[in-house]
C-alpha cells in the first residue's frame, strides 16, 4: 500500500508538534521545516483538528500542539483517519464480481494492517527521538 501525500504530511505534522510539545507550532514554521504548501497544510490541520489529534488555538498567541500525549496517538489511526480512498478493486464492471471474495480478502487484510499499525504510537516511530529533534532544529535555523 502507497500512501497519499496527505497522509504523509499529516504524519510529519504530528511528528513536529511532538518534537515541539513545549511550545505551540504554527502552520507557517511547519510548512517551512518540511517545505510544503501552507494552504495544503492548512486542510490537513483542519482535518487532525475535528479528528481530535491536535488543539488549535485561534488569534496573535495562537497556534498547534497535540491534543494527547504521543503515546496515545496511535498509527492506524491517524492513516485511516488520513487516507481518502480504500476501495482497492474496481468490481461494479466485472462479470464474476457475484462469485469473487476478492474484495472481502482486501478488506480483512486492510483492517490487519490498522491493527498491526495501531500497536504502534507517534512516541514509537524513532530510534533515537534526540536526533529527530536535532535534525527539526537544525532545519529551522537553516
Amino acid at each position: 500500500m502507497q500512501l497519499s501525500r496527505y497522509t504523509d504530511y499529516a504524519l510529519r505534522t504530528l511528528i513536529y508538534l511532538h518534537v515541539h510539545h513545549d511550545r505551540l507550532c504554527s502552520i507557517h514554521e511547519i510548512a517551512t521545516c518540511y517545505s510544503i504548501s501552507q494552504n495544503h497544510l492548512m486542510k490537513i490541520v483542519h482535518r487532525l483538528g475535528k479528528q481530535g489529534f491536535i488543539k488549535t488555538l485561534r488569534g496573535r498567541n495562537g497556534g498547534l500542539t497535540l491534543n494527547k500525549d504521543a503515546g496515545s496517538i496511535k498509527l492506524g489511526d491517524i492513516i485511516r483517519n488520513t487516507e481518502e480512498d480504500e476501495t482497492y478493486v474496481k468490481c461494479d464492471q466485472c462479470l464474476i464480481q457475484c462469485t469473487c471474495n476478492l474484495p472481502a480478502f482486501l478488506i480483512e487484510a486492510m483492517n490487519n494492517f490498522y491493527k498491526t499499525l495501531n500497536q504502534y504510537s507517534l512516541n514509537d516511530l524513532f530510534k533515537n527521538p534526540k536526533q529527530l529533534e536535532a535534525i527539526l532544529k537544525y532545519i529551522e535555523l537553516v
